[in-house]
C-alpha cells in the first residue's frame, strides 16, 4: 500500500490514481520497466512509442540485416506491442499504462492502433494538435489525453472533439519554459509568454468549460514542466490542477529504461549545462550541452549556410518525422538526425548522444533513487533512507 498523502486522487476513465503522471520520454527512455513500475505504485506510467526496437536485440539485428523502411517500421510496432505487454505484466493490475505518441511522427496513426490492439489504458499525444485522435480510436475503450500549452489550444481541441462525440479524458498543460525535450512553442523567445502560466490557463478555461457545458470532472487538467518537489506538487494541486506530470525525475530513477550513463548526465547537469535550441522538428527543445550538442551549437550557423536548403536521404531509413529539417532541407529547422542522436543517448554514449532534460534541479539532487522513493517524496515531502540497489539497465 502506498503511504498516506493529503491529495485527492486523479480520476481517469473511472479509475482512481495517484495524482502523479509520468511523462513519456523517447527514444526508449520510458519503456516498459519505468512505465510498469510507476503503474504498479498506482499512478499513470507512460511508454514513449517512438523507435522502441533499440530495447530488443533480435529486432535490432533484423533491421541491420534488412534496413528497408518497411522492416524498421514493422520492428518498431512489434517492439511497442512487447513493451506494452511487459509493462502491463509488471503493473500487475495497478495504475494505468499510457502510450505517448507524437503527432509529428509519420507513423503516429500506426502507433495509436498498436497501443489499442495491445491493451494500453491511455494514449497521450503531443507535438501537434491531435485533432484526429478520436477518429483513430473510435470504438476502443481507451483514455485519450492531449498535451497542449495554452487555453486557446485546449479550447480548439475541446470544440473539435465534441463535434466527434468525444471529450478528452484529461488534458496535460505543459509549460515550455520548464519542460524537457521538445517544447510547445514555435519560437524560443516565446517560452516565457504569460499565456503559458498555469493560473492564467485555469482562469481562462473556467470560462471555456462553462460555455461548452462541461466541468473539470469531465476533463481534468494535469500540469507539467518544472514539477520537482513536494512543494511544487502541493502548490499546483491546491491551485486547481487535478494532477501533475513529471518527466526528468523519473528518467533518472533506478527503474528508468536508459543506460546508467544517461542518468548520470541528467543528474549531474548544472544549470549552465542546460540549453535550448531548434530541433529538426522545427520546435525548440531543451537538453544537456554534452560534447555532440556543444559542437553542433558552435557550428549551427555554418551548418545552416552550408546544408540548410539541401535535401538529404534519411540517414536511418526510418523516415520517423513527418517534417524533418535535415531530410527536407528546411533552413530554419535543426540539421541532424534526431533518431541517431537520441538512440546514442539511450545507449549511454555521452560523446555522441542528445540528452533531453528539464530545466529544474532534481528532487534527490544527483542521487539515483527508486520510482517508489520519488513518488513518496513528491506526495508526502519525505522519503525512506537510500539503500544500495543494482542499477537497472534494459538494453542488451
Amino acid at each position: 500500500m502506498f503511504p498516506d498523502h493529503s491529495f485527492a486522487p486523479l480520476q481517469l476513465r473511472g479509475r482512481q490514481l495517484l495524482p502523479i503522471v509520468q511523462g513519456g520520454m523517447g527514444v526508449g527512455i520510458s519503456a516498459h520497466r519505468l512505465a510498469g513500475s510507476v503503474a504498479r505504485e498506482g499512478a499513470l506510467g507512460t511508454i514513449a512509442s517512438i523507435d522502441l526496437r533499440h530495447h530488443h536485440a533480435d529486432l535490432v539485428e533484423q533491421c541491420r540485416a534488412d534496413p528497408r523502411h518497411d522492416t524498421l517500421a514493422q520492428a518498431n510496432l512489434v517492439a511497442l506491442g512487447r513493451e506494452i505487454e511487459a509493462a502491463r505484466k509488471l503493473a500487475d493490475g495497478h495504475g494505468m499504462i499510457a502510450v505517448n505518441v507524437m503527432k509529428a511522427v509519420n507513423a503516429h496513426a500506426d502507433y495509436v492502433r498498436a497501443a489499442c490492439e495491445h491493451g494500453a489504458d491511455a494514449i497521450v499525444m503531443g507535438a501537434g494538435l491531435p485533432l484526429d485522435l478520436p477518429d483513430l480510436t473510435q470504438g476502443v475503450d481507451i483514455a485519450l489525453i492531449p498535451i497542449l500549452s495554452d487555453a486557446r489550444g485546449v479550447s480548439l481541441v475541446l470544440k473539435k472533439w465534441m463535434k466527434k462525440g468525444r471529450l478528452p479524458d484529461a488534458v496535460v498543460l505543459e509549460h515550455p519554459a520548464h519542460a524537457g525535450g521538445h517544447l510547445g512553442v514555435t519560437d524560443l523567445a516565446d517560452m516565457d509568454n504569460e499565456r503559458f502560466g498555469f493560473e492564467r490557463i485555469f482562469e481562462e478555461l473556467d470560462g471555456v468549460y462553462a460555455t461548452l457545458g462541461i466541468s473539470r470532472s469531465d476533463v481534468p487538467l494535469i500540469v507539467g514542466g518544472g514539477i520537482n518537489s513536494h512543494e511544487a506538487v502541493r502548490r499546483w494541486l491546491q491551485a486547481g490542477a487535478n494532477g501533475v506530470q513529471v518527466g526528468t525525475p523519473f528518467a533518472v530513477t533506478e527503474e528508468g529504461d536508459a543506460h546508467p550513463n544517461f542518468k548520470r548526465v541528467l543528474a549531474d547537469a548544472k544549470p549552465e549545462d542546460i540549453v535550448e535550441f531548434i530541433s529538426v522538428t522545427g520546435l525548440p527543445a531543451r537538453a544537456v550541452k554534452t560534447p555532440w550538442l556543444d559542437r553542433y551549437l558552435r557550428n549551427e550557423s555554418r551548418i545552416r549556410v552550408k546544408i540548410g536548403q539541401v535535401k538529404n536521404a534519411c540517414p536511418t531509413g526510418l523516415e520517423c518525422l513527418s517534417v524533418c529539417g535535415l531530410r527536407d532541407g528546411i533552413e530554419k529547422f535543426g540539421h541532424f538526425c534526431i533518431d541517431t542522436r537520441l538512440a546514442a543517448a539511450l545507449r549511454g554514449d555521452v560523446s555522441n548522444g542528445l540528452f533531453f532534460r528539464g530545466r529544474e534541479a532534481l528532487p534527490f539532487g544527483n542521487a539515483i533513487r527508486s520510482v517508489r522513493d520519488l513518488l513518496e517524496l513528491l506526495l508526502t515531502g519525505s522519503a525512506r533512507p537510500a539503500v544500495a540497489h543494482r542499477a537497472a539497465f534494459a538494453l542488451s
